[in-house]
């Protein structure tokens, strides 16, 4: 990769009304988008004729159940009118997902229609759980308009929109537009395979998007300097030194606002370019997908984004992201082996295919020591780490606060913000039971890092990795000093739509509630 392919969004427009988006001519397909039958919600009367007419050809466009179609429409725009129908949305269990869900379906079936400037209007469920449909409506068309970083490096492209329009009032468009740029870069560094993105393309990728912004970036390339400040990373990241092209980076990112800085948020993201497991080598086909095992980096570039589009006063964001390669040959690491962590702490190795919490211990470490000082701090760690948490809560982000993050509410208030934007999570509790689990089994090491099973066959799968992240960081030892507030991310079963690793779409999950929730927008 030499220069990345341009991140990239249609322009928008927003129109007060119906009637004067029509009117303005700009458009050339029409997507209606809410709980059927439409022609009950919609009052514009050129489209509810339309509604009715295609209701009454097609019984699935009367009922409450999704469904997409495209019909001729006279007197709409580009004389296109798409139509996407919500699930039921009554269920007292449904969330935003599904205003999501069937925008980006409407778009995706307007861009195949040959629509280069679709307008977009939702007919919104009337429930306070859907009060922001407008927005996850908007940010779901979007979603559809992502293109796989190979594509758009390539001279095969296809043809994409020149506009879109959404009838709505009040919406900040900038601030969606931010989130979503924000989403691209985590697809991005997610998505891209493996030796197109591996550990130096990813550092080159987010140098040459932060290029010119609020956020600066520095990378650690030199293998000795990362096997003294990074001991348990570069354990990992050992069988690939024959390999120039796969050697680890750590790349560091920090927004700093404008004026004073009254919080401090720390996050180290996992981006494992890829995992073979190591010398205990995922088998049975269980290395295939496993070039999105750099999620949580990307997760965290992605938000870096929105503070680069956003610029947002009082906040200052320390990022590290370890870019790594798990390979597997003569010099890999192995299980039992007894490493010393930057921190100190002696961790005896469990399985070679926990690597994950190894690079994060090491990055967490190093944060710790910067949020020992800053003002307001708060960390994070986010990876796609174990199976468990996919197990556990499917396509939902784990989250599992320590007791400073719980009590003081912020694991609270970042579920509060994906359940109103459709990004959803949920709060796990660390107990007695996982820091046991990682207690030492000899006088030769301070812990453990894991089993030798699979996080899903493992009770508390996806809640011991992260004891073992707090003991490994030293942010434990901190305890009896007050201690700081710290949520372990697990975004294995969000990362990609349906849980496909291998050919699903990565989503940028949690860049949404993450931007909210933090004071990022």
């Amino acid at each position: 990769m030499t220069t990345p392919p341009p991140v990239a969004l249609p322009p928008l427009a927003a129109h007060p009304s119906l009637a004067q988006a029509v009117a303005s001519g700009g458009h050339d397909a029409l997507l209606c988008v809410g709980p059927g039958p439409l022609s009950q919600q919609i009052e514009f009367a050129p489209l509810k004729a339309a509604l009715a007419q295609l209701e009454r050809i097609d019984a699935a466009l009367a009922g409450s159940r999704p469904a997409v179609a495209c019909t001729h429409a006279p007197g709409l725009p580009g004389e296109r009118l798409v139509v996407s129908l919500l699930d039921d949305w009554t269920a007292w269990e449904q969330d935003p997902r599904l205003i999501a869900t069937a925008a980006s379906a409407a778009v995706l079936r307007a861009i195949q229609a040959g629509a280069r400037n679709p307008l977009l209007v939702l007919a919104a469920p009337t429930d306070p759980r859907f009060r922001r449909a407008s927005e996850v409506a908007l940010l779901g068309a979007l979603s559809a308009l992502w293109e796989p970083f190979e594509l758009r490096a390539s001279s095969q492209r296809p043809l994409r929109l020149a506009g879109l329009g959404v009838v709505s009032q009040g919406l900040d468009l900038d601030r969606l537009r931010a989130i979503e740029l924000g989403r691209i870069v985590a697809r991005d560094l997610c998505g891209t395979e493996p030796e197109v993105m591996a550990p130096e393309q990813m550092a080159r990728y987010c140098e040459g998007r932060f290029q010119g912004t609020a956020v600066r970036v520095s990378v650690e390339r030199d293998q000795d300097t990362l096997s003294r400040a990074y001991p348990l990373l570069a354990a990992v990241a050992r069988a690939s030194l024959p390999v120039e092209r796969h050697h680890a980076r750590v790349i560091r990112l920090e927004y700093t606002p404008e004026g004073p800085v009254e919080r401090t948020l720390f996050f180290a993201g996992k981006g494992l370019t890829y995992d073979t497991g190591g010398a205990d080598l995922k088998v049975d086909g269980h290395m295939a997908g496993m070039s999105r095992d750099k999620g949580g980096a990307a997760a965290v570039a992605g938000l870096l984004e929105v503070c680069a589009q956003r610029k947002p006063r009082g906040v200052r964001v320390i990022a590290l992201l370890g870019a790594v390669r798990n390979s597997i040959g003569s010099n890999c690491f192995v299980t039992d082996e007894i490493i010393r962590a930057r921190s100190g702490v002696r961790v005896r190795i469990g399985n070679t295919d926990a690597e994950g919490r190894l690079v994060l211990a090491d990055l967490l470490a190093a944060l710790r020591e910067e949020a020992e000082q800053a003002p307001s701090p708060a960390l994070f760690s986010v990876a796609t780490l174990t199976g468990h948490a996919a197990v556990a809560f499917g396509p939902c982000t784990a989250l599992v606060p320590n007791g400073h993050a719980a009590r003081g509410g912020l694991a609270d208030s970042l579920r509060n913000a994906a359940d109103a934007l459709g990004d959803p999570m949920e709060i796990s509790r660390l107990r007695p039971e996982d820091y046991a689990f990682i207690a030492p089994k000899s006088a030769a090491e301070d812990l453990i890092s894991c089993n030798s099973l699979p996080s899903s066959r493992t009770p508390r799968g996806h809640q011991f990795p992260a004891a073992f992240l707090d003991v490994a960081s030293g942010l434990r030892a901190l305890e009896k000093r007050g201690g700081l507030p710290f949520i372990h991310v697990d975004i294995a079963g969000a990362t990609v739509i349906n849980g496909n690793w291998s050919t699903g779409t990565p989503t940028g999950a949690p860049v949404l509630s993450f931007s909210e929730a933090l004071g990022l927008l």
